[in-house]
């Protein structure tokens, strides 16, 4: 993504009102924004992937032809306000799925042009690193710390594992990022396998907390540089496990909580190695954490240890902030608005781009 403006920009005097609307894959979201002050988040969450231990991307666009119209309803009432007193309309242009993307782009788009507001798109992942600057209405002054810039962000979540250097809202550049697969889809994986269910994250999160994590050994990639791997880690955990249950059929049942906690410091511990290699080589000091795999408590302890013992002052995102939500694509639809950064009618949405 370009620079615009090498800090944020000023808050104006007359309020501006963002509503914001995220459909990147099986969530729809919508929020309004008072300036950076969070009025209303609204998510309709699918459950109708369960049964199929993924995502599946028909039945997720049309979950959102369904849930779109009422989430926006709802978050324009809880928000206190009139539709016509909205500044502009923010929503997630990509990446993502593009059915489900094509959903909220386009109620945005004819939304915006029916109250003639600006449009204002917002990439998926930029979202996630700016939900930090979100100022929550249920928060105290010692919550409200923003992380100063620069600062590094680790970004992980299902579909993207990255270390981002952040000079600005608009001025970011990823440091390194997964070669194969995410931190969160090796997760996901990993407790599909296990026959924990879906989505695996909160899963492993919930048995890792009852566990040994030395019990088990998996191997960890050797990747030069800041970039991550987690395809070998799935082969060895899979591998692993075939081995263990031909010797006894019930060993997963039996094993479960020390399995998870293994898996999960495993990749925590490849995560967090990474990171303070990119400390060490930057000398940035202020770290922060995004994504849907930021709401791992594992993950979270790490970051509480690594701030004791090597003098790090840490980001962590309130829950309600790591999974896809609107509001995090409001704060940087805010930002734009005030740098004037609009879109056009016909901006197409985008499914495989990180940082733009």
């Amino acid at each position: 993504m370009s620079p615009i403006s090498p800090v944020s920009p000023i808050s104006p005097i007359s309020p501006v009102y963002i509503l914001a609307i995220e459909s990147s894959c099986d969530d729809t979201s919508a929020a309004v924004l008072k300036n950076e002050l969070l009025l209303s988040n609204v998510t309709a969450s699918q459950a109708v992937h369960e049964a199929y231990g993924g995502v599946v991307p028909e039945l997720a666009s049309r979950a959102h032809q369904q849930n779109v119209v009422p989430v926006v309803h709802e978050a324009i009432r809880r928000a206190g306000i009139q539709k016509e007193q909205l500044s502009a309309v923010a929503f997630t242009r990509g990446p993502g799925l593009m059915g489900s993307l094509l959903v909220g782009v386009n109620f945005a788009k004819g939304f915006a042009r029916s109250l003639g507001i600006p449009l204002i798109d917002v990439n998926h992942l930029q979202g996630h690193v700016m939900a930090h600057f979100i100022t929550s209405p249920d928060s105290s002054p010692e919550e409200e710390v923003h992380p100063p810039y620069p600062f590094l962000c680790l970004l992980v979540s299902g579909g993207n594992s990255q270390i981002v250097k952040v000079n600005a809202y608009n001025d970011m550049e990823v440091l390194g990022q997964t070669i194969d697969d995410a931190a969160g889809e090796a997760i996901d994986k990993c407790s599909k396998v296990m026959g924990l269910g879906y989505p695996g994250g909160p899963i492993i999160d919930r048995l890792a907390r009852q566990g040994n994590p030395k019990a088990y050994q998996f191997s960890e990639p050797h990747i030069p540089g800041l970039d991550y791997s987690f395809s070998g880690l799935k082969t060895s955990f899979l591998y692993s496990l075939r081995k263990w249950v031909e010797e006894d059929p019930d060993f997963v049942e039996h094993h479960k909580e020390d399995i998870a906690a293994s898996l999960e410091w495993t990749i925590v511990d490849i995560l967090m190695k990474k990171l303070r290699l990119a400390v060490k080589q930057t000398g940035i000091k202020h770290v922060a954490v995004a994504g849907g795999v930021s709401a791992n408590n594992g993950l979270r302890n790490a970051f509480h240890d690594h701030a004791r013992r090597y003098g790090w002052t840490i980001y962590i995102p309130k829950f309600s902030y790591t999974t896809d939500n609107a509001a995090m694509i409001g704060i940087v639809g805010y930002y734009k608005y005030l740098d004037k950064e609009f879109c056009s009618i016909d901006a197409p949405a985008f499914s495989k781009v990180t940082f733009k």
